[in-house]
């Protein structure tokens, strides 16, 4: 690693050591190898949600977010750290253009203030906002394969649901609402009523009940694509799961109540889970041949699968991914 391109992972890591405080920790469970490539992609997400929630012009700044890509799968980034991280990531790890720009898709969906009749169009939101960090996350830690893929957005995917359940009240008093209309109206509650007045009722309750039941079948989805993964990346991704369903249940002993309450792991609890992911895994293997959901499809099906990648290069090319895999390591099957 040169001592520039060590450097701007260093800014990197600074920005999100302030602005994602739980991905700089989550990270760090990680081993350096993916940790690098990670902090690199995420600084470059952490860019693209700023440059939307706190421009005057959303739209502009989504267009110069754009640019930004562009420039960076052109491989001539712009002079930032977290440009030219991005740019060597998404090169040495061969990830689709496909990806990043759905994330900027999901972006542009919350500017416009998009919200969403139906749970399928929900899941369509989260593919972009989540499902897409999944994949490029698996991408970085060399799960290239379709079922890996599948589970990661999978668990993506179970992630936004819970980050949604938990944050209804908080969404909703900032004039966002995510939960499904049709959800909303079969249990009684008027969405632009609940809008204009957010107030807890049973009746919403019922709402959150069915996104986080949602979630859950989702996170046991997604529990056999861990073992997938390197070895040495299991546990940071079984954490993270294991962290994000333990704010669902939660959000359940509170009651469902989102709207007065918010769901907030305990340190102490955090770090039994922590070391619960450490612990051996069993079983759940029948979801290996499961497909994606059909929301995630499009983000499966953007990734080459690993042979096509070879298919155009001369020798010397296929020696040099050779030994860049081998330098990497992958810590155990």
């Amino acid at each position: 690693m040169t001592t520039s391109h060590e450097a701007d992972l260093a800014a990197c890591r600074e920005l999100l050591r302030v602005g994602s405080k739980s991905f700089h920790a989550a990270s760090l469970l990680l081993p350096q190898r993916v940790r690098d490539p990670a902090t690199a992609l995420y600084a470059f997400c952490r860019l693209g949600d700023d440059a939307v929630d706190q421009a005057e012009d959303p739209l502009k700044g989504l267009a110069w977010m754009r640019q930004r890509l562009e420039a960076a799968y052109a491989g001539a980034p712009f002079d930032h750290p977290a440009d030219r991280a991005f740019a060597r990531t998404v090169e040495a790890y061969a990830i689709p253009r496909a990806l990043p720009e759905a994330l900027l898709e999901g972006f542009a969906w919350d500017s416009a203030g998009r919200r969403y009749g139906t749970f399928e169009a929900l899941l369509d939101y989260c593919a972009r906002v989540a499902g897409a960090v999944g994949a490029m996350m698996s991408l970085v830690m060399e799960a290239r394969g379709p079922s890996a893929l599948a589970r990661a957005t999978d668990l993506g995917t179970a992630m936004q649901l819970t980050n949604i359940a938990r944050d209804v009240g908080e969404d909703a008093r900032n004039g966002r609402l995510y939960l499904p209309m049709r959800w909303m109206r079969d249990a009684g509650v008027e969405p632009c009523g609940f809008l204009r007045n957010p107030t807890f009722t049973p009746a919403l309750a019922q709402v959150v009940r069915r996104l986080l039941e949602e979630a859950d079948r989702l996170y046991q989805r997604a529990e056999p694509g861990i073992g997938l993964l390197p070895r040495d990346c299991r546990p940071a991704i079984r954490a993270a799961r294991l962290i994000y369903a333990e704010i669902g249940a939660l959000v359940v002993g509170n009651g469902h109540d989102s709207v007065t309450r918010r769901a907030i792991v305990p340190g102490k609890r955090k770090l039994a889970l922590v070391s619960r992911a450490f612990l051996p895994m069993r079983g759940g293997r029948a979801a290996f041949g499961t497909p994606p959901l059909r929301a995630n499809a499009f983000l499966v099906n953007a990734v080459p699968a690993p042979e096509l990648l070879l298919e155009g290069m001369t020798l010397n090319d296929r020696i040099g991914l050779a030994i860049e895999v081998f330098a990497r390591g992958r810590g155990g099957a």
